[in-house]
């Protein structure tokens, strides 16, 4: 088997075998509580709503596009030249790895273990976005759409997780939080997400992870003005981290749409 029907398998191998474990997980359940279960034990103002986290289903369904886009010429004849199998090599099979190792860490409450293999997944991530070039190579808008798209929703999602992953430890070890309220560390985290998406937008122009980002954040100003008790300081940030996110967005957005605009990609 050559290099790049290797990769191809590979991925498709990759894919199937995460989202397998991923339906396990809370079909069965694992370790008899679902995912959303597990995070309620580790209560903390920085986890969003639960209809945020129907962005999975989204995820795995741009992820199946580029599996298939991937492998569309695996048993036929001519081959196509696809570049970009060999800027991601083994990773995406990596990440679908650590995909799975999480659900296992995170059902079992290995919580250090989970927020360990979460590091590791958003930066073999970041390994393929940087890559591929996201948002500095002219690629076809197939490749745009079956190739960067799911890496650029699925980066975008990660980096938030990672943030939520975080919270849940310092809720299991018990953190002090140096003296100061749960809201203003909360608040600060959702400045850090903000700074980031905002980076991705200046720096790459990137309109999908943005996205992603306001979204979760949405998902976070919802379940504080809607759960008792209200906490208007995180709902307010949040706010206004979705609105100077907007403004940057729409910035982009309008570049991207001038005649003359840098064009970079979503």
């Amino acid at each position: 088997m050559n290099g790049k029907r290797r990769f191809q398998a590979l991925n498709l191998l990759g894919f199937i075998g995460m989202v397998i474990i991923n339906y396990l997980a809370n079909a069965l359940p694992l370790n008899n509580m679902t995912t959303g279960e597990l995070s309620d034990l580790y209560p903390n103002l920085f986890t969003p709503a639960g209809f945020t986290f129907s962005i999975w289903g989204v995820i795995y369904l741009l992820l199946l596009g580029f599996s298939l886009y991937q492998a569309r010429d695996i048993f036929s004849f001519p081959k196509v030249e696809m570049p970009f199998l060999y800027r991601i090599g083994y990773l995406f099979f990596i990440s679908s790895l650590l995909n799975g190792a999480w659900i296992f860490a995170w059902h079992y409450t290995q919580i250090f273990a989970s927020m360990a293999i979460m590091v590791a997944l958003l930066l073999v991530l970041i390994m393929i976005y940087l890559n591929l070039g996201i948002g500095e190579r002219r690629v076809s808008s197939q490749e745009s759409f079956w190739v960067h798209l799911p890496f650029q929703v699925y980066l975008g999602w990660i980096t938030i997780a990672t943030i939520a992953n975080a919270s849940a430890l310092l809720v299991h070890v018990g953190w002090g939080r140096f003296g100061l309220s749960e809201s203003f560390w909360t608040v600060l985290m959702i400045g850090v997400a903000a700074l980031l998406t905002i980076a991705f937008l200046t720096l790459r122009q990137d309109l999908a992870v943005s996205l992603v980002s306001l979204w979760a954040i949405l998902g976070i100003a919802v379940k504080r003005i809607t759960l008792e008790p209200v906490v208007m300081p995180v709902f307010i940030s949040a706010v206004v981290a979705m609105i100077i996110i907007s403004i940057f967005f729409f910035r982009v957005w309008s570049q991207k749409r001038a005649p003359y605009g840098k064009i970079k990609g979503l």
